[in-house]
């Protein structure tokens, strides 16, 4: 069966009339998706039994189900576990700021990109995720809370530059003004940096403008060797064709880049490493902020995270070299919901690290 939820308005409007159905039945669907957050078509009541029955029959209102749900007994945050359907596990993180509510969502199941200090990627990579699977994360955390999101991060599992096609879909779905309607500057894509896929965001349109989504580069090194070492995917571009590639995302767009640097003890944590990463990122020649991310707990890894004082170091070093920098406030880390701690497994099956 179709997953509704996969659809943009167009499209469904497009596959309603060729059931003999109205143009404005999609509309009237496609809010109740999005917008209404109907749990299944019966809660649909301005349509007919007729179409609702035959909906039925046809499509699904999605696929995933909530499987077990872990709340943080330090800042609230809250980690899902999503059942897919055909089988196979991902997990999002809903957190709450002052002023607004975020959820961080998984664009694949697992990863491929290998890197060391990740959890996502211990297992590789099952498959992509629809831009459904995807919109569906978020309604299914709305539902559980009561609460609505307002700003999306694309961080969890998955690298979203290898599943372009469904990225883009979702990011159409997820602002149309018929559905959530939400700006697309509420909307971050982190990449590891693949290139190609970045070049791409710089030329793609929507409504006749550039993207206008937040780019959030995971670099985490400052030179090819270390970041090869590091993130052994990633290593297949070199620091400065993704600086370039940033900078031509710049230019297009004029929105700030971000720079994800995780700390690890030992690693890459030295005077040295903060006077060579200003100079990565002056090649941007662009408004920036490097987040610094003290690395969280990854068995598998086997890396610490340096003491705060030397974070705030590092931090204070790069502002000496003109670089804007800040240390990411940290949440869900209790539940293994922190930045690089998101699986694809029960925890039951991966020995009680995660969810």
């Amino acid at each position: 069966m179709k997953d509704l939820y996969d659809f943009t308005e167009d499209e469904l409007r497009a596959e309603l009339e060729g059931l003999g159905e109205k143009p404005f039945r999609a509309k009237q669907i496609f809010s109740w998706l999005h917008a209404k957050g109907a749990g299944g078509f019966d809660d649909m009541t301005d349509l007919s039994r007729g179409l609702r029955s035959l909906l039925k029959e046809r499509y699904s209102p999605g696929g995933l189900a909530v499987d077990t749900v872990q709340c943080s007994r330090l800042d609230g945050t809250r980690k899902y576990l999503f059942a897919l359907p055909g089988g196979g596990f991902i997990e999002g993180v809903f957190m709450v700021y002052r002023d607004w509510n975020t959820a961080c969502i998984s664009s694949q199941a697992g990863c491929a990109m290998g890197c060391r200090f990740c959890a996502s990627t211990v297992n590789g990579l099952e498959r992509d995720l629809s831009a459904g699977e995807m919109a569906e994360e978020i309604y299914l955390m709305e539902r559980d809370t009561g609460s609505v999101i307002s700003n999306v991060v694309i961080m969890g599992s998955g690298e979203p530059l290898l599943n372009y096609d469904s990225l883009m879909r979702f990011i159409d779905i997820m602002t149309a003004k018929d559905g959530k309607g939400m700006s697309q500057r509420s909307i971050t894509v982190s990449t590891c940096g693949i290139v190609p896929g970045i070049k791409r965001l710089a030329a793609e349109q929507r409504g006749g403008a550039h993207l206008q989504i937040n780019l959030a580069i995971s670099l985490h090194a400052a030179t090819d060797e270390k970041r090869a070492e590091l993130m052994p995917a990633a290593g297949k571009y070199s620091i400065a064709e993704l600086m370039d590639a940033a900078r031509m995302y710049y230019e297009a767009t004029h929105r700030k880049l971000t720079f994800e640097y995780a700390l690890i003890k030992g690693v890459n944590d030295s005077d040295e490493d903060a006077y060579e990463l200003s100079k990565v990122i002056k090649r941007t020649r662009a408004p920036h902020l490097v987040n610094l991310i003290p690395v969280n707990s990854v068995t598998e890894s086997g890396f610490r995270r340096p003491d705060r004082e030397v974070c705030v170091k590092f931090k204070n070093k790069l502002e000496n070299f003109g670089i804007n920098g800040s240390i990411r406030r940290e949440l869900g880390s209790d539940i293994d919901g922190a930045c690089g701690q998101l699986r694809m497994l029960r925890s039951r099956e991966k020995g009680g690290a995660g969810a």
